[in-house]
């Protein structure tokens, strides 16, 4: 056998290693294709930097950019991002799938495993049809939110219809999979006035990063609440939560800035607040100057950027189910309760343990890598955290450290985009694999806590 096939057959033996395969050989492509001349405005100079940056940010739909979007780029670079954009929300696995899965009904036992991993499900036989009702579901609310922005550019903002239309599926797309790219040179500031604009992409954000599970419950059980699974009921209330409280901080701690909301009239405060709020979910447009924030909302922004979004979903960070099961975990210990236990239901302690995992790995790959960002560059403390942050939890804002700090720094946010995207995934999948009956118990004994 050769060396090729044995290292084929080893990936397919564990789907969990072809991922990060997949998801680097499509940033590869990215890169070459970004690096054509034909996809670089006139006047501008792509470097292989540039190119590997800017297409692990759309692979991995983080939104950082070390060029400006709007300028640098010529319409075929712009829809090559595009591209890339859609391949990595949609996964680069359920895309290759999709030509299987339209012509086959069953689906061969390897490729299937590679497919669940990325869909997050063991369930075989259900793979053909959930990926056509993931793909069918993101390209009818990516068209959808594509003619809903389309036509506010053309009414409200008097773009030709072309104009309108493009910049309509660009930023609907980019919404849907919490990318972040903005064909404007000030993201969205120029819209920080637009109600509706701000709303629109808001509710495009929240669909797109609550996940898949809980818009198939939706579609299952409508708003009979009692029929939801404990993911949905969890995922929807902790995100309720945490956008409310964030529009509440942002609006307490920037009300009265100058440079951001203070420069706002009263009326757009509110939804200006609101999409802020939103887009630390892992979206990453922004309507305000987030090198202006506060140093307290910059610290509001660190903490839910870290949470992230929904599992299941184009979201990134440590997932808004993780951080909702450890608070319950930590308040059945506070009242001293055996079990931990959430809308009548009790988790089990393996889902526990992988929560905590999950968080304590996201946290200690968190301290290393701002202290390799104020290390590398001139960074402070609260700067060099966001932006570690933002690029692993694949968000997008950032304080001008991105384009400020030279190429050393670069590369560590595009290995941190990369494993935002692809670690939290891997881990979980693998502790799950891993888990097996103990043939034998040591005797118990307990240390001191405290």
């Amino acid at each position: 056998m050769s060396t090729s096939s044995r290292m084929w057959r080893s990936l397919l033996a564990n789907p969990f290693r072809l991922l990060p395969v997949s998801f680097a050989a499509l940033i590869g492509l990215g890169m070459c294709l970004l690096l054509l001349p034909q996809a670089t405005a006139s006047g501008q100079k792509t470097t292989v930097l540039n190119a590997l940056f800017t297409a692990t940010s759309a692979v991995c739909v983080t939104g950082l950019s070390v060029v400006d979007t709007a300028t640098h780029w010529t319409g075929f670079g712009q829809g090559i991002i595009l591209l890339l954009i859609q391949l990595g929300g949609l996964g680069i696995v359920t895309v290759v799938s999709i030509g299987v899965v339209l012509v086959a009904e069953r689906i061969g036992l390897s490729h299937t495993r590679v497919l669940a991993a990325d869909l997050r499900t063991d369930s075989y036989s259900n793979l053909p049809k959930l990926v056509r009702n993931i793909v069918l579901t993101t390209l009818a609310f990516e068209a959808l939110f594509a003619v809903v922005l389309s036509a506010r550019f053309f009414f409200a903002h008097n773009y030709g219809f072309r104009t309108a239309a493009l910049h309509g599926v660009f930023h609907s797309i980019s919404a849907w999979n919490n990318a972040g790219f903005a064909l404007y040179t000030d993201n969205f500031l120029g819209f920080a006035n637009d109600w509706f604009f701000s709303i629109a992409v808001c509710l495009a954000v929240i669909l797109g990063g609550i996940g898949f599970p809980v818009l198939r419950s939706f579609a299952i059980h409508k708003f009979n609440w009692r029929m939801w699974p404990l993911h949905s009921k969890l995922m929807v209330s902790a995100t309720a939560v945490l956008l409310v409280l964030g529009t509440a901080l942002f609006l307490v701690f920037e009300w009265s800035n100058p440079e951001t909301l203070g420069a706002l009239p009263e009326s757009s405060r509110l939804h200006s607040a609101f999409f802020h709020s939103v887009q630390t979910r892992t979206a990453g447009f922004n309507s305000v100057d987030v090198a202006a924030l506060n140093e307290e909302s910059l610290l509001v922004s660190t903490f839910l950027m870290f949470i992230g979004g929904g599992s299941a979903s184009t979201a990134g960070g440590i997932k808004v189910t993780t951080f909702a099961m450890l608070a319950f975990v930590i308040w059945a210990e506070i009242r001293g309760d055996r079990d931990v236990n959430m809308f009548g239901r009790r988790i089990a302690e393996d889902a526990q343990r992988q929560a905590l995992t999950v968080a304590l790995v996201g946290v200690g790959v968190l301290a290393a890598s701002t202290l390799t960002l104020m290390t590398l560059g001139d960074t402070s403390l609260t700067a060099a955290a966001f932006e570690a942050v933002s690029a692993l939890s694949t968000v997008g804002l950032s304080t001008g450290v991105t384009t400020d700090e030279g190429s050393p720094t670069q590369i560590v946010l595009v290995l941190l985009m990369f494993l935002g995207r692809l670690g939290p995934v891997v881990l979980a999948a693998a502790i799950v694999l891993r888990s097996r009956p103990n043939m034998f118990r040591f005797p118990s004994e307990r240390p001191l806590i405290g």
